[in-house]
């Protein structure tokens, strides 16, 4: 255990958070999410939702603020669809580190797919609640922060 260090965080998800670098993504896919299959590196939290798993890495994982939306949501099939109602709760849990956050940038299920067989690793959690896939990607450390 570490002081000011979720115990949700495993010691392999905190080794990829910190070998990670500016413009490195993160994939936390959802229960369904194809994960093992798809990543370069696993990291499983399994039994713990995408929400608890990005309030745990949120106050660690500077977001990268030289793209214009580093967080990428899976858009539902029909994007006339309303956002599924956890993607709220994504928003203020990442409102919290990030008062500017300028919201999700959706992208399409197979180009997220796609993504997400990019990204430096993929955390593969138990949500059940669908289309709560998140892309993350990795910002700098500004010096004296």
């Amino acid at each position: 255990m570490l002081k000011g260090v979720s115990s949700l965080l495993s010691p392999e998800l905190l080794k990829i958070m910190m070998e990670m670098g500016h413009g490195d993504e993160i994939c936390i896919g959802d229960g369904n999410f194809p994960a093992a299959s798809q990543a370069k590196r696993l990291a499983r939290q399994d039994g713990h939702g995408v929400a608890d798993i990005l309030r745990a890495m949120m106050p660690l994982f500077p977001l990268d603020t030289f793209v214009a939306k580093p967080v990428f949501v899976m858009q539902p099939g029909d994007p006339k669809q309303d956002p599924p109602p956890v993607w709220s709760e994504y928003e203020q849990i990442i409102r919290r580190e990030w008062s500017d956050f300028p919201g999700f940038e959706r992208v399409e299920r197979f180009a997220f797919y796609e993504q997400a067989r990019n990204c430096y690793a993929i955390v593969s959690s138990g949500e059940s609640a669908l289309y709560a896939n998140v892309i993350l990607k990795k910002g700098v450390i500004e010096p004296g922060s």
